[in-house]
């Protein structure tokens, strides 16, 4: 019987294991592009139908975290870059010449990428919802401009942490567009 009890455990924890396995893949597609998660960020199931991919990178000895949120609207949707770009700036208490607001174009491939970033009290919240002021945050954003329409990245993050893992995320989109 004991036997039987402990078989039955290992069916269930190598099955709890396969599961969450699953639940937290090192890659994962956004329209037509596959997407390597960069060793440490976690996984995390989407809060919104609007959000393709979300993941979480967390700072070890601080325990800060941030958010990668994916959107995808497909061909045409979404607004243009500019559009965007004037959003993501916007959503920051404070006027853009005081946020560090930077825009930088990069051709990878044949894919044109926007990166942008902004640090400020970033108003953390839905749009046209109430928001969440987030003192000494950071904007790391990307719109990559993909076949099949594009597809827009933002990490939010306390500034040193959005810093530190800057190289990881563009070389998570670039990685992508090889």
């Amino acid at each position: 019987m004991k036997q039987l009890i402990h078989a039955a455990l290992l069916v269930c924890l190598v099955s709890f294991s396969a599961v969450r396995a699953t639940a937290a893949p090192e890659s994962f597609k956004v329209s037509d592009l596959t997407f390597k998660r960069p060793a440490g960020w976690e996984w995390v199931e989407t809060t919104s139908k609007m959000r393709a991919a979300q993941l979480k990178v967390t700072d070890a000895k601080t325990k800060q975290s941030g958010d990668v949120i994916f959107f995808y609207f497909g061909a045409g949707g979404g607004g243009g870059v500019k559009a965007n770009v004037d959003r993501w700036f916007g959503q920051f208490e404070e006027p853009r010449e005081k946020i560090n607001a930077k825009t930088e174009e990069a051709t990878v491939g044949k894919t044109k990428v926007t990166y942008v970033t902004a640090e400020g009290t970033y108003k953390s919240g839905q749009p046209g919802g109430p928001f969440t002021p987030m003192k000494d945050h950071m904007l790391l954003g990307a719109i990559v401009e993909a076949n099949e329409g594009s597809i827009f990245i933002r990490l939010t993050a306390p500034k040193d942490l959005g810093k530190a893992s800057t190289a990881d995320f563009k070389k998570m989109i670039e990685t992508a567009l090889k």
